[in-house]
């Protein structure tokens, strides 16, 4: 059906936010969230009035002189979104509403709140900077490479780092879950990646309906948790360094997981925590695309619209801020890379690859073949992940 500026359409059930420079539009039908600009919401707010797109167009122009005003460009946006619920009377067929904001209710909000309040947050950062307090004054707890073999049998070592990252990964999902809770939204656990690695992801999308200072403790929930963990680990290698060599090991891998993943948080050209804090705090949004269309922009082969014509007005400071971080960030996991992943690996293949030439009566030949096993689940994951997010999404 075509839109001309003779239309009157009608809009679906909608909430709209004030957010800090823009606007947070909610599709209720579908729980779906759309940033737009203030003259966006004024043209919604006369879409709803009744009044026809022409009419619309030429009070907007009015008021908005120095913007660029199209109300069948807008409401064709609009139909795309499937945000219209009506054109001239007749109705838009839409496709199979799927709202999934129902997930982990079973979760209480006061137990969010136990968790996430105006103590709690302090002692969280009271906490934090205790833990950076410690390694200040005893170096030796900072992780070292060799921390992830806690046992002499590697695969072992596998079980051990899976079970124990798992639950860390679990614990700190869970704090974006409670904090999340503590407002009554709803949320869900699905597996991702960031980059090789499988992770749990924590559905935020329902955050949207907060004020913006109300989002940053969601973000900041996870390493909330992190932090708490990572205190417990170093307290306990300083109250009981002749204390039994398993569990200082495990304290030892304990400590090495979370600070990496800690500092991965910092490596914002991945959409980590800090980086969707960097963006609520900025009030930009979609900040990672947008910092990649500048940086393809700089390359003068490739034939892209101006940067200042894909962010919102006012933002191209905030971007380029960004793209500086995004650099630090690959700089960061070059450095961790060669400092504990590859040494790590090319010490697990001097201890494995003998371990084929052995008969298979030998320890050492089992130990290589399990852990051959566990290396290929972890990459099953990973390819189940990668799948999911760039072929089940074109569909």
């Amino acid at each position: 059906m075509n839109i001309t500026l003779h239309s009157r359409i009608s809009i679906v059930p909608i909430d709209i936010h004030k957010d800090k420079k823009h606007y947070i539009v909610e599709d209720k039908l579908t729980g779906e969230f759309y940033e737009m600009p203030e003259i966006c919401i004024e043209a919604i707010n006369r879409i709803n009035q009744g009044f026809p797109l022409g009419e619309i167009e030429s009070t907007l122009m009015e008021k908005f002189p120095k913007g660029e005003v199209n109300l069948v460009d807008f409401a064709n946006q609009l139909l795309e979104l499937e945000l219209i619920d009506q054109i001239d009377g007749v109705t838009i067929e839409k496709k199979q509403i799927s709202n999934e904001q129902s997930g982990m209710l079973w979760v209480s909000p006061r137990m969010g709140k136990f968790f996430f309040n105006k103590f709690t947050v302090l002692l969280y950062s009271v906490i934090f900077l205790l833990n950076i307090a410690l390694f200040i004054g005893f170096p030796s707890l900072f992780p070292h490479r060799d921390d992830i073999f806690v046992f002499d049998i590697m695969f072992v070592n596998v079980i051990v780092w899976m079970s124990l990252s798992f639950l860390f990964v679990l614990i700190h999902e869970f704090g974006h879950v409670l904090a999340i809770r503590a407002h009554n939204l709803p949320t869900k656990m699905e597996i991702g990646h960031r980059m090789l690695f499988v992770v749990l992801l924590t559905d935020m999308s329902a955050i949207w309906k907060l004020p913006p200072k109300d989002r940053n403790i969601l973000f900041l929930g996870g390493l909330y948790f992190d932090s708490v963990l990572l205190f417990i680990a170093l307290i306990v290698q300083l109250l009981f360094p002749n204390g039994s060599n398993f569990i200082i090991g495990l304290m030892h891998f304990a400590a090495f997981d979370i600070v990496l993943r800690m500092i991965f948080q910092c490596c914002i050209y991945m959409k980590t925590d800090l980086y969707f804090l960097f963006e609520n705090v900025s009030g930009c949004y979609n900040l990672m695309e947008n910092a990649k269309h500048a940086i393809k922009k700089r390359l003068s082969f490739l034939n892209l619209k101006s940067i200042d014509e894909v962010v919102f007005a006012g933002e191209k400071r905030v971007v380029s801020t960004y793209t500086i971080f995004y650099f630090l960030g690959f700089v960061v996991t070059i450095v961790l890379y060669f400092l504990y992943f590859i040494p790590q690996v090319i010490q697990m293949g001097k201890q494995l690859l003998p371990g084929f030439l052995k008969p298979p009566t030998s320890l050492l030949f089992w130990d290589a073949l399990i852990f051959s096993l566990q290396v290929s689940i972890f990459i099953i994951l990973l390819l189940y992940s990668w799948r999911k997010k760039y072929l089940l999404h074109k569909v």
